[in-house]
């Protein structure tokens, strides 16, 4: 694959959801759980997509997987659009790329042993014997931690950190380019999270995977990313390298998810948490800019015009119109500078 090529590249992707009721279960409205969502996903590159519950994070991994069909925009894998493939042209594909879930616990077939978990995909594929099934399941299952004796264990006898590295395995197995994983570390616990994230850092270095990593925890994020994505009612409001997000929040919303955060050391000043309110109904959404209801610094232009993404001079993108470049020209507040307070709390 040339090296230029993003692994995966998503262009104004799009999916609404019918809301239906009574008897005849006519459609009434509409819900965008994804809309017009664009960006890229380079070989070896982790790209972390952050946001409260129901923001459209795991449809967007289900999309991007063509585990749901989307409504609209694009989806290329490699270079290749990939979004209206039919089943048999898209199978070649599904090798590229592979899923890890949530719940190590619901992603894994009881009634199969570890080997037959980890090996299936590839039977899928291509035909293998009995001696080769084996010595692939045990080395897959040795580069994910688990000794060769787990072979012909079942997943309920196997411990919550053992079973996603179990997962990880099967992921692993077809040899994908790039992996989607939807809130890997977050039924596990904290000891045990810190050792499935360096494996998977460990994974990207030695076979050059690229990541969609899928998380509401910015401790987390925060040690896995390259790139941070961040999402409010189906939109990116803000896509900024790690570095730059953490040191200075350039969105309203990003703030208040980074002034939300625990932070350990109680000496260390925190950023002020200003935003009220909850996440308005993804059925009836306000106009304008989505946040507008619950952003301290909205004007009136924010009621009324969706803000587009807009470049900042690091390179990073936000969509606000008080704070992007071109807010300045149109009568609205600067942009925020970098504040001390905001890197010492970090």
């Amino acid at each position: 694959m040339n090296s230029a090529v993003p692994v995966l590249a998503v262009e104004a992707l799009e999916k609404r959801f019918a809301v239906r009721r009574g008897f005849f279960r006519r459609g009434i409205a509409e819900v965008h759980a994804v809309n017009g969502v664009s960006f890229t996903v380079a070989q070896g590159e982790t790209l972390c997509i952050v946001g409260e519950s129901g923001c459209g994070k795991s449809t967007l991994g289900k999309l991007v997987l063509r585990l749901i069909e989307p409504s609209g925009g694009r989806i290329l894998v490699e270079g290749q659009d990939v979004t209206r493939l039919d089943a048999a042209a898209m199978r070649p594909w599904r090798r590229r790329v592979q899923m890890v879930f949530q719940d190590p616990y619901a992603s894994l077939n009881p009634r199969l042993s570890a080997e037959k978990i980890v090996v299936e995909p590839v039977g899928n594929f291509r035909h293998l014997g009995r001696a080769e099934r084996r010595e692939r399941a045990a080395q897959l299952l040795a580069r994910v931690g688990l000794r060769s004796d787990a072979l012909d264990r079942f997943p309920f006898e196997f411990s919550g950190g053992q079973r996603q590295r179990l997962a990880i395995a099967r992921a692993l197995s077809l040899q994908p380019a790039l992996i989607v994983a939807d809130e890997p570390v977050s039924a596990l616990d904290v000891s045990v999270q810190a050792q499935v994230l360096n494996l998977l850092l460990d994974l990207q270095e030695e076979y050059g995977l690229a990541y969609l990593f899928i998380s509401h925890d910015l401790g987390v994020v925060e040690h896995v990313a390259h790139r941070i994505a961040v999402m409010y009612l189906g939109r990116i409001v803000e896509l900024a390298t790690r570095d730059a997000l953490f040191a200075a929040p350039t969105h309203p919303y990003s703030e208040a998810l980074l002034a939300a955060a625990p932070i350990p050391d109680p000496r260390i000043p925190r950023l002020a948490a200003s935003v009220q309110g909850e996440v308005p109904s993804p059925i009836d959404p306000p106009a304008g800019c989505a946040f507008h209801p619950r952003c301290p610094l909205a004007v009136a232009r924010c009621r009324s015009e969706i803000p587009a993404l807009a470049p900042l001079p690091d390179g990073s993108l936000v969509a606000c119109h008080v704070r992007a470049p071109t807010s300045a020209s149109a009568g609205c507040c600067p942009a925020r500078p970098r504040s001390s307070a905001a890197e010492a709390a970090l």
